[in-house]
């Protein structure tokens, strides 16, 4: 079996973005009250929601239906990971989106929400998990759009 360093790189990522989301999930809910805000850094503050639905509350109340449609999404976006170039960038998204999700699967499935903690001016509470898979669908975004001769240079 030949070593893949895409391959122990994306998962060395989903798992640091995984415990990442997890610990600071656990510490808002124990320092945070529900529905107070902190100030936090800038115009980031802390709060604390718990979201049984999918991204933005869409959905809420779903329960079983919202694990599944997250099951697939992450296989789908599998899908689109294995059909991108290989390189860090492809295993660097991966690792990003694969770790939020599972952060947020793993939620869902042992309290039935999310907990989401980090809130910016005008935009709903969201958490680790969110980041990591917004940043990388758009890091895998750009890397499917590059062009070809582009291809090969990320090594």
């Amino acid at each position: 079996m030949r070593f893949n360093p895409d391959l122990l790189r994306l998962f060395g990522v989903g798992l640091a973005v995984f415990v990442a989301d997890q610990v600071t999930k656990r510490l808002a809910e124990a320092r945070v009250l529900p529905g107070e805000r902190v100030d936090f850094f800038g115009p980031l503050d802390l709060t604390l929601t718990f979201n049984d639905g999918i991204a933005f509350g869409l959905a809420a109340g779903g329960g079983v239906l919202v694990i599944l449609l997250s099951v697939i999404a992450l296989v789908a976006l599998g899908f689109f990971v294995g059909a991108a170039p290989p390189g860090w960038p492809t295993s660097l998204s991966g690792g990003l989106i694969l770790g939020g999700a599972l952060g947020n699967l793993v939620d869902r499935v042992r309290f039935g929400e999310v907990t989401d903690f980090l809130l910016l001016p005008g935009w709903p509470a969201f958490n680790l998990a969110d980041v990591g898979i917004t940043a990388g669908v758009v890091i895998l975004a750009l890397v499917m759009i590059r062009k070809p001769d582009q291809e090969g240079q990320d090594g």
